[in-house]
């Protein structure tokens, strides 16, 4: 789960935010089919292979991305998700439980009206247009590493992840980086081409590493 501060945002730079601000329901319903299709050609003998997120094998990681979607619903209704809470199982229907928990994510937005609107969180005062960025980089990353880890194709929603891209520049702060050994989620920046593909530099600025086989 992403859980970072607005950093820049506070200060006024919310004009790096417009692509994002432009349609953040269709980025969010593009990752979310994204990650629902990923889920979808997991194999059974998959569940157990490693992930990009070194503390999470394949099924941990569906697990999360279903709790993903009901905390996240609670967040899209104005609540306070409770991430210390023990997640649901998923059972065996990976990919229907992922289904089920998305539609209900995407009806809470339908319902959120204006994402110009601030809300009160822990980290600060923000538009509800920043927490359905989180959302959206969550899910697009996650689903890199299922992409990654189980030797998927995906075709990743280059608008979503440009716009994810320009949500975490000015929310990924530097006190958020450090090897996980720390405690921390997120390594440093890695380094690609400028022309990689959307799904890879946004992955890349969360620390993993294209082309490697971790």
């Amino acid at each position: 789960m992403l859980i970072l501060g607005p950093g820049p945002w506070a200060t006024g730079r919310r004009s790096e935010q417009g692509a994002m601000a432009a349609e953040p329901l269709v980025y969010l319903s593009q990752v979310l089919d994204l990650a629902g299709s990923l889920i979808e050609r997991i194999r059974p003998e998959q569940a157990g292979l490693a992930t990009p997120c070194r503390s999470w094998n394949v099924r941990a990681l569906v697990a999360h991305l279903v709790n993903d979607t009901g905390q996240f619903t609670v967040a899209a209704t104005g609540g306070r998700p409770d991430w210390d809470a023990p997640a649901a199982g998923i059972g065996n229907d990976w990919a229907g439980a992922f289904r089920a928990g998305a539609a209900r994510l995407r009806a809470a937005w339908q319902q959120a009206g204006d994402l110009s609107q601030e809300i009160d969180l822990p980290i600060g005062r923000v538009p509800k247009s920043f927490v359905a960025s989180q959302q959206i980089a969550e899910f697009a990353v996650h689903s890199w590493d299922l992409a990654t880890a189980t030797g998927q194709w995906a075709d990743f929603p280059a608008g979503a992840c440009d716009a994810a891209l320009a949500w975490a520049r000015s929310a990924l702060l530097p006190q958020f980086r450090s090897d996980e050994a720390s405690g921390m989620a997120f390594g440093p920046e890695v380094a690609v081409p400028g022309d990689a593909p959307a799904g890879d530099r946004l992955a890349a600025f969360f620390g993993r590493h294209p082309g490697s086989t971790q």
